[in-house]
């Protein structure tokens, strides 16, 4: 299990797997010159462990533009490894028809939309004034 930390909080995303597929299915559709390069908080600082809380509010401007995006890209778009293409969601094409972008593709095991999840533990870690961490448990 892999969740993002910030001191003793605690946001639960899933296994590993899934959240490279979420960093991943970011990349490959909005970032055309590779990995990091548009989204640097969340896909160079945040994905290698820790964003410091001085650049905490860039990321969620990040998230929030992402989201957005995403908004207009069909499910079927979803990247589950960005260094192996070939591989897919253990569930294949069988998802939800409440899916309809990949803005909403991606939620944690107990439902919650990973997107609003990044955005509660961001605002957390700005209200306590502290640094995000991707976490494993």
């Amino acid at each position: 299990m892999v969740g993002l930390s910030a001191s003793y909080f605690w946001f639960p995303v899933g296994t590993g797997n899934f959240l490279h597929a979420f960093f991943s299915t970011i990349s490959y559709n909005l970032e055309p010159n590779g990995w990091g390069t548009k989204y640097p908080f969340l896909m160079k600082r945040l994905y290698s462990g820790n964003l410091e809380n001085k650049f905490v509010p860039a990321l969620l401007e990040e998230v929030k533009e992402i989201r957005n995006l995403l908004e207009a890209i069909p499910p079927s778009k979803v990247i589950w490894d960005i260094e192996d293409l070939s591989k897919q969601p253990p569930w294949g094409n069988d998802i939800s028809p409440e899916i309809t972008s990949l803005a909403n593709y991606f939620a944690n095991n107990r439902g919650e939309d990973l997107f609003e999840l990044f955005k509660r533990a961001i605002q957390t870690a700005i209200d306590y004034d502290l640094d995000l961490k991707i976490k494993s448990l």
